[in-house]
């Protein structure tokens, strides 16, 4: 089992993947079920499907998601390659489940909505919401063990519906449920692209472009954000900017440079701890550049999380 993100050991940064590149897919149902008149889990008529194994991502998890209300879907967040013993038993229950494979290194919006920090992680998602299940390879028997309690939630839960594949058994082909990526604004998709070959001089110009069309783009500011954090770590480690924060607790640009390592590697609570505890030591400029870092660190985050909600109420503490 090994971490995905581990900036302690000196990973050089510009290995480190976008960190919850938000928006392509509204990941809020995964806190909470979807309730029915009597309160429970909708249970729904069995399912068709291309393939009881698909491959999830930020964008297309929104229909797999849906697909959770009828039948339990597996959530495998792998960092290499898939598991091939967990789809053999994934496939052993003739459709009870479905296996939704995800490169979280490609897909950090997801990383983060499932709170993996190693690989694999894996999940299982009933009626919409997450149940967290274990970390790293089981042997199949185990694995088993774990999935048969799976199942008896989802009973619990009114999931009771299995998937069937989208040709029958006379080779007849049926109604197919297929996830289906939403298509991106034309900026966004450029910028998406540009990061994902490591070009964010080129994704920052696209997302500033989708702001001046449109200022209040929400998407491309948290898009901004994220990818502004990416292009300032790019070509350092974590151990040269610790080490250098370390020796300067005075230096504003020194100690940003380590919130934005916490950022990256989801320790928000921590990033957000440093600069506002040093905001209230610092002249009327290096406030202005922490409280500026603050607001880009609430966009990467989103104004759902909690930990940005009790950091926004410190900052306008110390501003008024």
């Amino acid at each position: 089992m090994g971490l995905l993100v581990d900036l302690s050991k000196g990973i050089v940064v510009t290995e480190l993947p976008p960190t919850q590149l938000r928006g392509a897919v509204d990941l809020s149902s995964l806190l909470r079920k979807a309730p029915t008149e009597n309160g429970s889990a909708e249970a729904a008529a069995d399912v068709t499907v291309a393939s009881l194994v698909v491959d999830g991502s930020d964008a297309n998890f929104g229909q797999i998601l849906e697909l959770s209300k009828t039948v339990v879907v597996v959530v495998e967040l792998y960092a290499a390659e898939p598991s091939p013993t967990l789809e053999r038993v994934i496939l052993s229950y003739g459709g009870k489940f479905i296996l939704a494979r995800v490169d979280a290194r490609l897909n950090p919006q997801l990383t983060q909505a499932f709170q993996a920090v190693a690989a694999p992680t894996v999940a299982a998602v009933i009626g919409g919401k997450p149940v967290p299940l274990y970390e790293g390879e089981l042997a199949e028997a185990e694995a088993k063990s774990v999935f048969d309690q799976v199942l008896t939630i989802a009973v619990q839960s009114g999931v009771t519906g299995s998937a069937t594949t989208a040709l029958s058994s006379e080779g007849a082909e049926s109604d197919q449920v297929e996830p289906v990526e939403e298509p991106l604004p034309p900026h966004h998709q450029a910028a998406f692209d540009a990061i994902d070959s490591g070009d964010y001089t080129t994704a920052i110009a696209e997302y500033l472009a989708a702001i001046a069309e449109n200022p209040r783009d929400q998407l491309a500011l948290a898009g901004l954000a994220q990818v502004s954090l990416l292009d300032r770590l790019s070509g350092a480690t974590a151990e040269e900017l610790r080490t250098v924060a370390a020796s300067q607790p005075g230096d504003v640009d020194a100690q940003m440079a380590v919130t934005d390592l916490d950022v990256a590697g989801g320790h928000l609570d921590d990033a957000f701890s440093r600069l506002l505890d040093l905001f209230v030591t610092l002249d009327q400029p290096g406030k202005n550049s922490v409280r500026e870092r603050l607001l880009s660190y609430f966009e990467i985050a989103g104004s759902e999380d909690p930990r940005v909600a009790t950091a926004r109420k410190r900052l306008t503490t110390l501003l008024y």
